[in-house]
């Protein structure tokens, strides 16, 4: 093979393992039963293609070929070690009703593609099964179905990487122990199984749309992965709670072309160029967050997306109707109290008040020693500060908040920010 073809191979593998590894792990934990075997036989998969497909060419089915590899790497691996030997019966038994070839090599057959689709939302309800302490339930799924590093997962929670750690080994434990099945809940069971999966969803595209560290300030995989699982999800279980979450982050993800510069630098929701915004993704929000608000059975999604949604109809942020905003967040806070969402009202409450009014808010949350390691805090009190004329005291503040945070591109901002008032002097 030339060295073309070989590059063209080494790309579509990686594009493969960042956009489709989850998917085809997912169906093979399905497939063995075990997390840590279904990893295992994901990256043998992967290594295995890397040199078949530099001598016979890609498949049609790239994913399909990964996970049929993955389960007879899996099955191999369980025959040397002659152990397992239930599970090893089971598997060469199993029928072929989902991305598993038979017996004999020579006997295969494609996997269904909508099967590797729809085996990433079994296991988000796997993961997210009652028998499963709540705050593991989202960790474990963030890991298993998304790849988030534990890092990650534990920035979202405001938690410590050994914290989050533990409790992906509970999860996967309870998982095995519990024997807990790799299904979607009848439709009987899913309202009760459904909050633990939203969360899921909603702290994935938080990371994607902000991403916790590194030089990049959007992961756009981890958005996309997350509104297609909710649309998935709306399809499955046509709930007010599902479209809410699904319009918040549609009206969210409308703003992205606007929300970095040229040089992957922040652009601050008042000075973005409002003409960059996605209108059909607007549309398709307010929409949804409409059909929401009608059933009057409606939560804490819906009514983050109605905040959205009055920020998406203004032309700029002089016009936005800060008064309703405040209303939105006074609301949200009797639904899911939240020292983030008491911060978020801080800023609607100086938007409509003044810096001063703001700032009130801000100080009491730091009084009560909240959010003390969340660097939005601290860029939020500066920024309050300095619109109130006191510098000196904005540029400590700022240089405490640029100590917390990880992500370059926020980095950047904190640093011009200072530059400027330093300037200012």
């Amino acid at each position: 093979m030339t060295n073309d073809s070989n590059d063209r191979v080494q790309k579509e593998i990686d594009d493969l393992y960042r956009n489709q590894a989850r998917k085809v792990y997912a169906t093979l934990i399905r497939l063995l039963g075990d997390f840590e075997l279904a990893e295992e036989a994901l990256h043998d998969a992967f290594s295995a293609a890397l040199t078949q497909w530099r001598q016979e060419g890609i498949p049609d089915n790239p994913s399909a070929w990964l996970v049929s590899a993955g389960r007879f790497k899996a099955i191999d691996h369980l025959r040397r070690q002659k152990r397992q030997g239930e599970i090893l019966s089971e598997l060469l038994e199993s029928p072929i009703d989902s991305p598993v070839i038979s017996k004999s090599s020579e006997d295969s057959r494609e996997p269904d593609a909508d099967v590797i689709e729809d085996d990433q939302l079994r296991l988000i309800f796997t993961c997210c099964h009652p028998a499963i302490d709540p705050k593991v339930q989202v960790a474990l799924t963030l890991r298993e179905v998304c790849g988030l590093t534990t890092e990650e997962i534990a920035s979202a929670f405001l938690t410590t990487p050994s914290t989050m750690a533990q409790r992906i080994v509970r999860g996967k434990a309870k998982i095995r122990d519990a024997r807990i099945p790799f299904q979607i809940p009848s439709k009987s069971e899913l309202p009760d199984r459904i909050e633990s999966a939203l969360s899921v969803i909603y702290l994935v595209y938080n990371e994607g749309y902000s991403a916790s560290a590194g030089e990049h300030v959007i992961r756009c995989e981890l958005t996309a992965e997350a509104i297609r699982l909710a649309r998935l999800m709306l399809s499955l279980l046509p709930d007010a709670e599902v479209s809410g979450l699904l319009a918040l982050m549609l009206l969210t993800e409308s703003r992205r072309p606007a929300r970095t510069d040229s040089d992957g630098d922040i652009v601050l929701l008042e000075a973005q160029d409002r003409t960059l915004w996605d209108v059909s993704l607007i549309q398709e929000g307010i929409a949804l967050v409409q059909s929401a608000l009608g059933t009057r059975d409606f939560g804490y999604y819906t009514i983050q997306a109605a905040i959205a949604a009055v920020h998406a109809q203004a032309t700029d942020a002089d016009s936005t109707d800060w008064q309703q905003i405040v209303s939105l967040y006074s609301l949200l806070l009797q639904v899911a109290p939240s020292p983030v969402i008491e911060l978020n009202k801080a800023v609607a409450v100086a938007m409509c008040e003044g810096p001063q009014a703001g700032l009130v808010l801000v100080e009491r949350l730091l009084a009560q020693k909240v959010l003390q390691q969340y660097h939005l805090t601290y860029a939020t009190y500066g920024e309050l500060l300095s619109r109130a004329g006191r510098n000196q005291e904005a540029i400590a503040v700022f240089e405490h908040a640029l100590s917390l945070t990880q992500q370059v591109p926020e980095q950047r901002i904190l640093k011009r920010k200072l530059a400027e008032l330093s300037s200012s002097k």
